[in-house]
């Protein structure tokens, strides 16, 4: 699938009014709770969000406690396995159909349950039923499990809402697939989805097979998640979570496809093989062709500020953000000083909603306007105050560029590191990156050594 130009995207304003229409979206509990639809995408975040705060030097206060604060504790709760953030693409050839998707869970728990998305759509969608079940060969289900939502088999979201459905009694593992299967009975016009999955889903013909084990009748394929925005496990001691957010280098573009390659997926295999209080659920927020200091729904979806709290806030578990981005801010033509502004505004709200943010250098690139003098400055100079500066800011800065870097033209990636575009690290980069991160600085899951005594 790839995304259509549309005037539309979502900001959460959690009831305030901002002259926006208001939607409802039901939380955990099941009651309503309400997002705004924002008007003209493609709005200047820096402008409108974070230079203000940054000028007057205040941080942006979060209307909501974050759901990171649920982490700190080491009683049984709900805790993110696996996030998928969405932007607004067609929802062309869904309706009667079912759609069967693959997702790694990162954590381990005796209950799951699913987030539903429909927050991009412009129109209702109904699922008619739904499944989850450990993943067979292909499009192949083992034991699929019917879910419901409120009770009911069927899940009616409206147009910029999203739901959870009821807790069911199938038992996750870290590391280990899932197969989810949604018959989509009604579709809108337009509808959320992560577009570059790095991982294949399948389409079946007319009607609802989400109870049918097998693959047949599964035969076109897809390379994204529509509609699915996350899994959440029960956990007895739950582990605290690490979310990436940024573009489509944490996206995981030019790793393995359906390899789990991708710099989450390898730092979170870095940090279990630390061992002790060092193993964390590493969650996945990137967008391809995001950028920080602008939405741009059609093509790289909402910056991250933007969608903070759909992909951060409402997300359970996370204690710590790495934020990587900026690639195609400087391929627009942005400016250092903006870039800055926009890296300590969104470090700003990281820490006034209790978490550890993490900045990173922008890693070189010889692709798509990258290299020109202008933005080789503004990249020089964005990296230099991240070294220099940027621990005043954020908790720790990963040297993404250092690490990927090519020692004898630090301009372009290491040759043995690319992927072969100029821009996007291979399997090999990403697992570069991943060692680059400073875990002994990261949050940690401290119930785990708690556990062990």
């Amino acid at each position: 699938m790839t995304a259509r130009h549309s005037a539309w995207g979502t900001r959460p304003i959690r009831g305030r009014a901002h002259g926006r229409e208001a939607v409802p979206v039901r939380p955990d509990d099941g009651a309503v709770r309400w997002r705004g639809r924002r008007g003209a995408a493609g709005a200047a975040v820096l402008g409108t969000l974070l230079a203000g705060f940054v000028a007057a030097g205040c941080a942006p206060v979060p209307s909501v406690v974050p759901a990171a604060a649920a982490a700190t504790t080491c009683t049984p709760g709900w805790t993110a396995a696996w996030h998928a953030a969405q932007q607004a693409v067609p929802g062309d050839s869904l309706a009667g159909r079912t759609l069967r998707m693959v997702v790694r869970s990162g954590a381990a728990g005796e209950e799951l349950r699913l987030r539903l998305s429909n927050r991009h759509g412009d129109g209702p969608l109904r699922i008619a039923a739904m499944t989850v079940g450990a993943t067979g060969p292909g499009a192949a289900v083992t034991r699929p499990v019917p879910l419901t939502v409120g009770g009911a088999p069927v899940a009616d979201i409206p147009a910029g809402a999203e739901v959870l459905t009821d807790p069911a009694p199938v038992a996750a593992a870290a590391g280990v697939p899932l197969t989810v299967s949604l018959f989509l009975a009604e579709v809108p016009r337009t509808i959320g989805s992560h577009p570059v999955a790095m991982r294949t889903a399948w389409l079946s013909g007319p009607g609802d097979r989400t109870a049918a084990p097998d693959a047949a009748g599964f035969d076109t394929t897809l390379q994204s998640w529509p509609v699915l925005t996350g899994l959440e496990v029960l956990a007895a001691r739950p582990d605290g979570a690490v979310l990436v957010i940024g573009d489509s280098l944490v996206d995981g573009v030019g790793s393995t496809p359906g390899g789990d390659d991708r710099f989450p997926d390898q730092l979170a295999a870095r940090l279990a093989a630390a061992g002790g209080d060092r193993p964390m659920t590493v969650l996945n927020a990137g967008l391809s062709r995001n950028q920080l200091l602008q939405d741009d729904p059609p093509a790289g979806g909402d910056a991250p500020s933007t969608r903070w709290d759909d992909d951060v806030a409402a997300v359970p578990g996370v204690r710590d953000v790495v934020l990587l981005v900026g690639t195609n801010d400087l391929a627009a033509g942005a400016a250092a000083g903006d870039l800055v502004a926009g890296l300590q505004g969104f470090a700003q709200r990281a820490r006034a909603a209790g978490l550890r943010v993490f900045l990173t250098t922008i890693p070189p690139s010889a692709s798509g306007g990258r290299a020109t003098p202008t933005a080789v400055a503004a990249r020089d100079e964005v990296n230099g105050w991240l070294r220099s500066d940027g621990r005043r800011w954020a908790d720790g800065v990963i040297d993404a560029a250092a690490a990927l870097g090519d020692p004898g033209d630090p301009h372009r990636l290491r040759p043995d590191l690319d992927s072969g575009d100029g821009l996007h690290p291979s399997p090999a980069g990403y697992r570069a990156l991943a060692a680059s991160v400073p875990v002994g600085e990261l949050s940690g899951s401290p119930c785990r050594v708690s556990r062990d005594r």
